[in-house]
């Protein structure tokens, strides 16, 4: 059925309930031109007259008495599913779709997550991790987010903080093996390569080198394509790594991480959140976005200051000389 059979139907039903097609019109904010000709064009259409008509007083022809009476139940179910759909979006309750990153992300979407919940006990989340660049539409997505741009033109994206890509080790290590003094170094050095799941490619690591970001390939001692097992590694002391601020800025800043060759993290990425609409969002989908962008937006939680990092690295190389 078309959208306009269908508000020709409801003009007739209220027409009748009003017993006046002017007053119907005023009711449902249409000229009594518009809805004189939309009744004209749905009896056309059933080929049968549906009301006798004057200028003054209109009453039922028996055809409109039989479509009335057939029609009222579904207007009326219409009417109260459009009631619901209202009151749901004006609640902060029911399911909520989060799409996110796998690698890296638990450590910054399960606080945002397990926040929200003791807020709002009555929303259901459901929470989809993967690396994949997925299809909006076919996750059926409320709020996502991302590393880089949002994955689909006619989103919309609000950054939330930079990604830093630090070369690290433990104390443990440093003591086995040293520290890079200088990126060339590195390739002498036991590092950890992370494999894309998606792609099975192992990537090079990045680093800023004056205004540009460069890349290097160097040889595994270890490659995984899982970030939590990646960073335990790195932890054990058994490899060094290039891990990103989400991982590492907790365990760098309790010392069991050593930042390295800190003069080239990388900040050309950033975390974005991103949704479909600015308007039209049920409450619960609009809560959980400001409560991502109260929490998440420059957070110093993940987000390291170039003088924290130095300052990291140099206790640690003190350290570690102390220990020489």
């Amino acid at each position: 059925m078309a959208m306009n059979e269908l508000r020709a139907i409801e003009m007739f039903a209220k027409a009748v309930e009003l017993g006046s097609l002017r007053r119907a019109a005023a009711a449902q904010g249409v000229s009594p031109q518009a809805a004189s000709q939309a009744l004209a064009q749905l009896e056309q259409r059933l080929g049968a007259r549906l009301l006798h008509r004057t200028t003054r007083n209109i009453a039922l022809t028996d055809e409109g008495q039989q479509f009335l009476e057939a029609t009222q139940p579904a207007l009326a179910a219409l009417e109260r599913a459009m009631q619901r759909v209202r009151a749901a979006k004006d609640e902060v309750a029911g399911p909520l779709r989060i799409v996110a990153p796998k690698s890296s992300f638990l450590p910054v979407i399960w606080p945002l997550v397990d926040a929200f919940c003791r807020q709002h006990g009555e929303v259901q989340p459901e929470v989809q991790l993967d690396d994949r660049i997925g299809n909006w539409v076919q996750d059926r997505a409320d709020v996502g987010f991302r590393i880089g741009a949002p994955p689909e033109d006619g989103l919309i994206a609000r950054r939330l903080f930079t990604v830093q890509l630090i070369v690290c080790a433990a104390p443990a290590y440093l003591a086995a093996h040293g520290a890079p003094g200088s990126l060339d170094e590195l390739a002498s050095h036991r590092c950890s390569m992370f494999r894309h799941p998606g792609t099975g490619r192992v990537l090079p690591w990045y680093f800023k080198v004056g205004t540009e970001v460069v890349s290097r390939d160097l040889p595994p001692a270890l490659s995984t394509n899982d970030t939590e097992l990646e960073c335990e590694a790195v932890l054990s002391g058994h490899v060094i790594g290039s891990l990103s601020n989400l991982s590492a800025a907790a365990h760098i800043r309790a010392g069991r991480l050593v930042p390295l060759l800190t003069q080239h993290v990388t900040d050309h990425l950033s975390v974005h959140v991103y949704y479909g609409s600015r308007s039209a969002q049920p409450l619960r989908v609009r809560a959980f976005i400001d409560l991502a962008v109260e929490r998440l937006a420059d957070s110093a939680a993940y987000e390291m200051s170039a003088r924290e990092l130095t300052t990291a690295e140099a206790r640690g190389r003190k350290t570690l000389r102390q220990k020489g």
